[in-house]
């Protein structure tokens, strides 16, 4: 068998490493996703994978922390950290007992999560999972997001549940609580 060999392209000349190539999968199957079966729909699908990241990262922090729970001071730098180490821009707003509510001026997917609403169900989830698992609960409202065209995200994790119910909000439970 002979190789075949073709002159390489230049560099700078073909946009694609492995970074992007993940990225434009994610962003090409949540699109093939949302087309197929609707927003929520895919939302869903990818909320489901958004809870095992959180249950893992969250794991991971504990252990490198050596918590069995961490702090809500070191969820708010524990949610801010783990976006920062994807390319992610977030930072704290705002933290009380109530609620923590973070910004984000760039998006680790890039420009690939424009129009692709449903992976923010990443952040929602993984968000939700870790700071629900340490403190006891935590209710995700994506107030703005760079996927819907916003220049920024403004994420809020309410850390009590609210006697109203708030449009878009995503509840999450402390797994030994979810039973109860």
């Amino acid at each position: 068998m002979t190789a075949i060999t073709t002159a390489p392209a230049k560099a700078g000349e073909v946009q694609l490493d492995r970074d992007i190539f993940l990225r434009r999968l994610l962003r090409e199957l949540a699109g093939t996703l949302q087309e197929i079966v609707g927003l929520e729909e895919a939302s869903g699908y990818i909320s489901v994978v958004g809870a095992a990241m959180g249950e893992h990262i969250d794991a991971e922090y504990r252990r490198a922390l050596a918590v069995e729970r961490l702090s809500r001071t070191q969820v708010a730098a524990v949610l801010v950290d783990l976006k920062q180490r994807i390319r992610g821009d977030f930072f704290v707003i705002e933290e009380s007992e109530d609620r923590l509510v973070l910004g984000n001026r760039a998006c680790p997917f890039g420009d690939f999560v424009l129009g692709r609403p449903s992976l923010c169900m990443m952040t929602s989830n993984v968000f939700g999972s870790i700071a629900a698992e340490n403190l006891g609960y935590a209710g995700v409202e994506l107030e703005r997001t760079i996927a819907q065209g916003h220049a920024g995200c403004r994420v809020v994790v309410h850390l009590r549940p609210s006697a109203q119910a708030l449009p878009g909000l995503r509840e999450y439970f402390r797994r030994d609580h979810a039973s109860a």
